[in-house]
């Protein structure tokens, strides 16, 4: 922790500085990921909720979720089959 008020403004200007060049940074990918979802739905491929929901099945896999069990619980919710 800073020990004086200088201190942390220079730690809170310091923050905002780094904050602000990796913002800077990752508005192309950002741009990207606006640009696939705009393809993807005028081509229709996939609608809004489909793309809605891959994301959401993305993070889920990506958070190290059992995938098999999301897919059979989201079955069993549904009432659909359990495969």
């Amino acid at each position: 922790m800073a020990n004086t008020n200088e201190q942390r403004k220079r730690y809170v200007k310091e923050y905002i500085r780094s904050l602000a060049a990796i913002e800077e940074a990752m508005e192309p990918y950002k741009e990207q990921r606006r640009e696939l979802r705009s393809e993807f739905r005028q081509n229709g491929w996939l609608n809004t909720d489909e793309i809605r929901a891959a994301v959401k099945a993305y993070r889920l896999f990506k958070g190290d979720v059992n995938i098999d069990e999301v897919v059979e619980n989201f079955n069993l919710l549904n009432g659909g089959d359990d495969e």
